[in-house]
């Protein structure tokens, strides 16, 4: 397989998998198990940055009409609810980075997340389904989800946009659409600053001087694509379906790892 293929596929894992809830980070170890090879750091990097680009243009219009109309009250109360969740995951995130706290990018800690994780959808999948439909993102909400984004974090297998909308979900946002879109909404400054903070280390630390610029702009560009068609077509497809059949996908992913790698390596 050459090396152009490898990019492509790992562009369309990123893409497809990165705001989904299903794991990027699984995936992805598991892209490199099956011989599509270690990359840089920078390069992941980059092809996270793809995907981030492609959910900002995704939302633009609501972003640009938080930030113009910002005067209306409605809108001011959401962009506080935003910034005190980023806020709440950026504190928390540089304490966990600080006391070195992240479990290891190995298979049994991804493969039990995503298990545990996928049992966890479908109760609170059960549970939003006796609520009321509720748009409104209480103050609850934004902590909740702060805390959330911060723990998929340092849990790899938790899926950062798994972990922020059923957050939304269980307390108190019972539409789909609306925790979703906040989930979202407070991923891409929190996105931003943690591709921000990994590039600023890539290039501290020497890592672009032997880079492949080629391949990294070829996936950069392929999960950005890739990632714009999965978002466009999630937001429509939990208008009319739960997010059961992720969790059921996780947890037949999780258990399949831990029966194929049993020893974490």
């Amino acid at each position: 397989m050459s090396d152009l293929i490898r990019v492509i596929l790992l562009g369309i894992i990123e893409g497809i998998t990165e705001f989904l809830p299903i794991s990027s980070t699984g995936h992805l170890l598991i892209a490199e198990k099956l011989g599509l090879g270690m990359r840089s750091d920078l390069f992941n990097v980059g092809i996270q940055a793809g995907a981030i680009l492609a959910v900002t243009l995704i939302y633009w219009r609501r972003l640009w009409q938080l930030l113009t109309q910002w005067r209306d009250q409605a809108n001011r109360d959401y962009l506080a609810k935003l910034a005190v969740a980023f806020l709440i995951t950026a504190v928390l995130g540089f304490i966990a980075v600080k006391l070195n706290f992240k479990l290891p990018d190995t298979v049994t800690p991804i493969a039990w997340a995503l298990v545990i994780g996928g049992f966890w959808m479908l109760g609170a999948e059960a549970v939003a389904a006796r609520q009321p439909d509720r748009r409104e993102v209480t103050w609850t909400v934004a902590v909740l989800v702060g805390i959330a984004q911060m723990l998929a974090g340092i849990f790899p297998g938790t899926s950062r946009s798994a972990a922020t909308i059923f957050a939304a979900l269980l307390a108190g946002t019972s539409n789909r659409a609306a925790a979703t879109e906040f989930a979202f909404l407070v991923g891409i400054p929190t996105m931003y600053a943690a591709t921000g903070y990994e590039l600023l280390k890539v290039l501290k630390n020497g890592g672009a001087a032997h880079e492949d610029w080629s391949a990294l702009i070829v996936g950069f560009v392929v999960s950005a694509v890739v990632a714009f068609a999965a978002v466009k077509w999630l937001l429509g497809y939990i208008r009319t379906h739960r997010f059961t059949s992720f969790a059921i996908y996780r947890i037949a992913l999780g258990i399949a790892l831990l029966l194929w790698l049993p020893t974490g390596g």
